[in-house]
């Protein structure tokens, strides 16, 4: 399996924006209880608690979003750690889940896909379509994702479906575009960006069968997929207006 490391393709301006929402995805996990570093939150079984309570009043719970109400707690949770009073707007949870990460190392593979692809359709879009473009995805990649479970009270969190989209557009974009990729165990290669990827992407497609994995591979597809439109329809816009839109800043 190809480890993405960079774009081999210089930027024309710092991806200001790239570096804000890495820095923003890795601040807010440092504040949270699943993050060692937020010691107030207790230790072993206070800590748990304490996240779990986070994660459904910050996390995007299918059942809350597809209701528009916010929902009582799973019966184990209320057990084993009690009631919590939220007072929770369930839409808002669609962009606060886009910031939370339940690890250590689901943050690494997140921020680091990030920033290997959003610098390139950062110089690309400009920053403020970037950003606008970054959060439509995660929130077709959240919405996606609630309305094939709408039952479901598996809170979602984390910046993949975002950046899935970012993926997406990227390859539609760039599609001659290299990217630099460790494939173990000793080879550094720059592989085109579709195959590297269109290979990711195929993977959470024949991952969707896997009921024991937590990784919502069904939110990857909705946000690569709302990418990939948006960018076919930026490129649709003409040579001279695309032209315009893709130089400014």
């Amino acid at each position: 399996m190809a480890l993405p490391l960079y774009d081999s393709q210089p930027a024309r301006r710092v991806p200001w924006v790239t570096y804000l929402l890495v820095a923003a995805n890795v601040v807010v996990f440092l504040l949270t209880p699943m993050s060692n570093f937020a010691t107030w939150y207790g230790e072993d079984e206070v800590r748990e608690c304490n996240a779990a309570h986070f994660s459904y009043e910050y996390g995007a719970v299918p059942k809350e979003l597809t209701t528009g109400r916010q929902q009582p707690l799973p019966t184990e949770i209320r057990h084993a750690c009690g009631p919590t009073d939220q007072g929770k707007v369930p839409w808002t949870s669609a962009f606060t889940s886009m910031f939370l990460h339940s690890g250590a190392l689901h943050l690494l593979g997140n921020v680091v896909a990030l920033f290997v692809v959003g610098m390139g359709l950062e110089d690309r879009l400009g920053r403020w379509r970037y950003l606008a473009a970054y959060l439509l995805f995660g929130l077709a990649a959240v919405y996606g994702f609630a309305y094939t479970s709408p039952g479901s009270m598996v809170p979602l969190i984390g910046a993949s479906g975002a950046i899935a989209g970012v993926m997406g557009a990227y390859v539609i974009l760039n599609p001659r575009g290299r990217i630099v990729s460790y494939v173990p165990p000793i080879i550094v290669i720059r592989l085109p960006v579709w195959v590297v990827l269109g290979y990711w992407f195929v993977l959470q497609w024949l991952s969707l069968n896997q009921e024991e994995s937590n990784v919502a591979y069904t939110a990857h597809i909705y946000g690569f997929v709302a990418g990939v439109v948006f960018a076919a329809l930026a490129r649709r816009a003409g040579p001279a207006r695309r032209f315009a839109a893709l130089s400014r800043g």
